[in-house]
């Protein structure tokens, strides 16, 4: 990567992959021939020249050396502009930054991962990673929810998902358009912990989703029983710069790019307006 950590380094598109009407995943591999060597929870801030920047998890698995992949959402400028690059155009890429998921000190611990709507990117590595690694944490949960059914997004994964031993998906979505066949829950994604039967003190919590999702799911899982600790969140900040010096994700005494975007509940609790 750079050695200047404000500038991008470029990165070819080799694959654009249409999740829903306004969600694609690109797939990208250094100009340079160097690796994006990263972290599941980690991010990189992408970069459509002549347009701007966003930051966005990095969601392929870790495994993947020589490339590696962003799943992104038509929300805004540069989002917009990122739904009309194809294959072999060229991005800027920065990254990785962020302090990602504790994997390796839950080694021998379950996990219960719990993703809402564009949530699952952030947890979509830890899956890929537990596949690979499947010998060092017990059961896996996969808590997943989204507005509707094609709100979904790597859908593609999820029988591959059930196939990994020793784990099982949930799915839920909030409405069913009439017409559309469903065959899971419908209802808030919390709803899904009734099919968990969780190791209490030897089980480990991954939430990421809209913050007043985060917010309810902790809640409920600290009246199941669990402590704080046991309990990780990722949080999304308007993240620029990356290392902490912009100010911009600032929460309290914390930086989003640089303490986060993966916090202990123990941490949050120490911190204004968040998950309160």
């Amino acid at each position: 990567m750079s050695e200047n950590p404000y500038v991008p380094v470029f990165a070819k598109v080799i694959d654009v992959r249409d999740e829903n009407p306004i969600t694609k995943t690109f797939r990208l591999r250094m100009v340079n021939g160097e690796a994006l060597r990263f972290r599941p929870g980690q991010f990189d801030i992408i970069s459509y020249f002549g347009v701007g920047e966003s930051a966005f998890s990095i969601c392929s698995s870790p495994e993947e050396k020589n490339v590696f992949e962003n799943t992104v959402r038509k929300v805004g400028r540069v989002t917009t502009a990122l739904f009309n690059v194809k294959p072999g155009e060229t991005l800027g890429v920065r990254g990785p930054y962020g302090k990602p998921w504790p994997l390796e000190k839950i080694v021998g611990n379950d996990l219960i991962l719990i993703g809402g709507g564009m949530g699952l990117a952030p947890l979509r590595p830890v899956i890929h990673y537990i596949a690979k690694h499947r010998d060092l944490y017990g059961s896996v949960d996969i808590l997943y929810g989204a507005r509707t059914p094609s709100d979904m997004i790597y859908t593609y994964e999820f029988e591959s998902w059930r196939n990994i031993p020793n784990t099982r998906l949930y799915l839920t979505v909030d409405y069913v358009p009439p017409g559309v066949r469903w065959e899971h829950d419908v209802g808030v994604v919390t709803e899904l912990l009734k099919y968990v039967k969780p190791r209490m003190r030897y089980t480990t919590i991954f939430v990421c989703g809209p913050e007043i999702m985060m917010k309810f799911t902790a809640q409920l899982l600290l009246r199941m029983g669990f402590y704080p600790s046991e309990i990780f969140l990722s949080l999304e900040r308007r993240m620029k710069c990356g290392i902490g010096k912009c100010g911009h994700c600032q929460i309290g005494y914390k930086y989003v790019c640089k303490d986060g975007p993966v916090f202990n509940l123990e941490e949050i609790g120490l911190l204004p307006d968040v998950i309160e």
